[in-house]
């Protein structure tokens, strides 16, 4: 099944994935942002996709076991768990310096990278209908990234935080089209625990020192509140809901809900108490949400 042949019924079910999907990311951008200097990304994620790994493992065995055939051509998993990995070291890596509202607008370019592999990878067509609307959405990407600064904006002065977790959303384009393009009809949780288990000895092979010499029991408790979240919501969750979506919706239409990302950013940061941003930045918040509604609009 994919996002062309699902049915009406399971094509909601993806766009209700995906709403609790944007919800649960924006968490990881706030909470983020709090200990990503405190600890490496590499040691931070590779304890949070062992941990993943564990979890969906579980709900695997749980719900039927994991047939031998799942097994069947690894190389998939190791290009998925790769690709998923990379996100996670550069978000990380990102929000060292970027702001959690700046770098979640930096996610909203993902659905326009999703739409040229989607078509790459599964010849799914852009419409001029979904064209419009991506352009529309990294227009209020590039309206927060630069902070709705015109001067920047001409002069390309781009952070190096956003500059360096963009390299990490290329990879969640990409990503996104090939589980469809990957899988060979595994349940959701047989599918994503072989990602995570593909995922999590990239980061053991690459970030076993930082493991090692990371001081566990010197770390602040914010590190490990965001540990915690990150591994069973921002991981083993959406994850799920990711691999679930992405089989009954086209990839343009699975990552047009990151659209929301930013505005579910704003709301954590105030729950948090961080303030809330410029009042020109909501300008481009205003775009992405209209990017949205132009593509969930238009279905099949």
């Amino acid at each position: 099944m994919t996002g062309a042949s699902a049915s009406p019924e399971e094509r909601r079910k993806g766009h209700i994935a995906m709403l609790v999907f944007s919800c649960l990311v924006a968490g990881s951008f706030s909470l983020g942002s709090l200990a990503a200097n405190e600890i490496t990304p590499l040691a931070l994620n590779g304890v949070r996709f062992l941990i993943a790994t564990v979890l969906v493992g579980v709900l695997a065995l749980a719900t039927g076991g994991i047939p031998r055939r799942a097994m069947d051509a690894p190389w998939r998993y190791a290009i998925l768990g790769g690709l998923f990995a990379l996100y996670f070291v550069m978000m990380f890596e990102g929000l060292k310096t970027a702001t959690p509202v700046s770098t979640s607008a930096v996610f909203t370019l993902t659905p326009v990278l999703a739409a040229i592999f989607g078509y790459v990878i599964m010849r799914q067509i852009t419409t001029p209908r979904i064209a419009i609307a991506l352009a529309v959405g990294a227009s209020g990407a590039l309206w927060v990234i630069f902070r709705a600064d015109i001067s920047a904006l001409l002069a390309f002065e781009v952070g190096r935080g956003e500059a360096v977790y963009f390299i990490g959303v290329i990879a969640h384009a990409l990503y996104t089209p090939l589980v469809p393009r990957f899988s060979r009809g595994e349940r959701t949780f047989v599918f994503t625990f072989f990602i995570l288990v593909a995922a999590s000895v990239v980061l053991l092979a690459f970030g076993w020192r930082d493991l090692l010499a990371t001081e566990w029991a010197e770390l602040p408790m914010i590190v490990w509140i965001t540990l915690v979240y990150i591994a069973v919501v921002a991981t083993t969750t959406t994850a799920t809901l990711l691999a679930y979506a992405s089989v009954r919706l086209a990839s343009a239409k699975v990552m047009a809900y990151t659209y929301l990302t930013p505005s579910w950013v704003i709301v954590w940061e105030i729950a948090l108490g961080h303030g809330v941003p410029p009042v020109l930045v909501f300008g481009g918040i205003g775009l992405t949400i209209l990017a949205l509604y132009l593509l969930l609009k238009h279905e099949e």
